[in-house]
């Protein structure tokens, strides 16, 4: 009998995915746990097993498409199951590249009319929008994986008879380039059309400053030349990246505020304790962030193993969900092609984000007066001007410059 697969709740706020790539086609026949389709979600690019053996009767979705949690992905021809239009339950395993485990939904109990205690799935975001709409969840019915709620049954219910459709309007046809010279025209979808809409959310939503600070690092430079042999028999190699995450997160622990992600539906500011460093990584299909966890924690060379096993696997496409969620500030640099300065874009919501730049070796006046060459780099911040004024970037990067430029302090701090 018919059963139909809906796009399950794989959790971490994510309200929809797109269809990236389908692993069988109309008349094939699929065994339980077999790879179905692969789904891009604004984290990670997730693939979704089969929930069910069974002939793939129709596909609901094509390549490029995007379908909303709860949205129906594909009916599949079993031999018993439940009956057409029941919601799937969450795969056992949905994966980049292994399995996250789905949050446990939300359970509470209200009282209907009747008197009754009635279950009711939904996660908080959606029993917010319920209050605030003065819905009674008790009286929906979800249409999520296993009976659970989601905003778009709240807007259903809420919502007046839809009109008699009407026939649409004709496409427009494709407007030639000036001049009337070939074009090659490039759909934005994957993980370009997340970052594209991530950047518009972050430039929208944020009021964006940048500070810039110069650094003498002539002593980081020696010091890291030093250490390299060391952690590369390690199996590591030592860029500059990991004495930056230790500078900055000595700024953070001076200044709180900017390890901190901003809650706007709430108007609140989240500062955390923790310190996951997020890096930005060029990977094939776009820029990917990958996060150091608890990386105060952790040694020198220990984060740049982390770095090294992160960024290789962004650029195989196999990170887990876990590994590039859950940061708390971010740093982004071109190594040695990073240029003079630039203006980073807040990876939001967080409030505070770094950029580095490349190490020129350049002639500077020393104290005593005489000239001579130094290892010079730029830094820049660029911070949510809502929450963080201009002094807070001064004074974050004057703390990062002590350490960078006296990398000793890093390792006196380990005592």
């Amino acid at each position: 009998m018919p059963y139909e697969f809906r796009l399950p709740d794989i959790g971490e706020g994510i309200a929809e995915g797109e269809v990236v790539q389908w692993f069988v086609k109309e008349g094939d026949v699929v065994q339980e746990d077999a790879p179905l389709v692969s789904v891009l979600t604004d984290k990670a690019n997730v693939e979704i097993p089969s929930p069910k053996s069974g002939r793939v009767l129709k596909l609901h979705a094509a390549a490029g498409d995007k379908v909303k949690v709860g949205g129906l992905l594909v009916t599949i021809e079993t031999s018993g199951g439940p009956a057409a239009g029941a919601a799937a339950p969450p795969p056992a395993s949905a994966t980049p590249a292994s399995t996250p485990t789905p949050p446990a939904p939300a359970m509470s109990s209200p009282t209907g009319a009747t008197g009754s205690a009635v279950k009711v799935q939904a996660s908080p975001s959606v029993r917010r929008v319920a209050a605030e709409r003065g819905i009674d969840l008790s009286r929906i019915t979800g249409t999520g994986p296993g009976g659970r709620i989601l905003e778009a049954d709240l807007t259903s219910a809420t919502s007046p008879p839809s009109p008699p459709p009407t026939q649409p309007a004709p496409a427009s046809p494709a407007v030639p380039a000036p001049g009337g010279e070939p074009v090659e025209r490039i759909a934005i979808h994957g993980v370009r059309r997340v970052i594209a809409e991530r950047m518009i959310e972050a430039t929208h939503r944020a009021a964006t400053y940048t500070y810039v600070e110069e650094l003498d690092v002539s002593e980081l430079v020696r010091l890291r030349e030093r250490m390299a042999k060391h952690v590369e028999k390690q199996g590591a190699k030592l860029s500059y990246l990991p004495f930056v995450i230790k500078g900055v997160i000595a700024g953070l622990r001076a200044h709180p505020w900017m390890n901190a992600t901003m809650d706007d539906a709430h108007q609140e500011l989240l500062v955390h304790h923790d310190y996951h460093i997020g890096i930005a990584t060029a990977a094939p299909e776009g820029l990917i962030v990958p996060v150091i966890r608890n990386a105060d924690r952790k040694s020198i060379s220990r984060i740049a193993r982390e770095i090294q096993e992160l960024a290789e696997k962004a650029r195989a496409g196999k990170l887990q969900l876990s590994e590039i969620t859950g940061g708390t500030f971010t740093i982004t640099s071109l190594g040695a092609l990073g240029g003079v300065m630039a203006t980073p874009i807040l990876n939001y919501p967080q409030v505070s984000i770094l950029g580095v730049h490349k190490i020129a070796r350049r002639p500077v006046y020393r104290a005593d007066g005489t000239i001579g060459p130094a290892d010079l780099m730029n830094l820049s911040v660029s911070l949510d001007h809502r929450v963080l004024d201009g002094i807070v970037g001064a004074q974050f990067l004057a703390v990062v410059k002590s350490y960078l430029e006296d990398p000793h302090q890093l390792f006196a701090e380990l005592a």
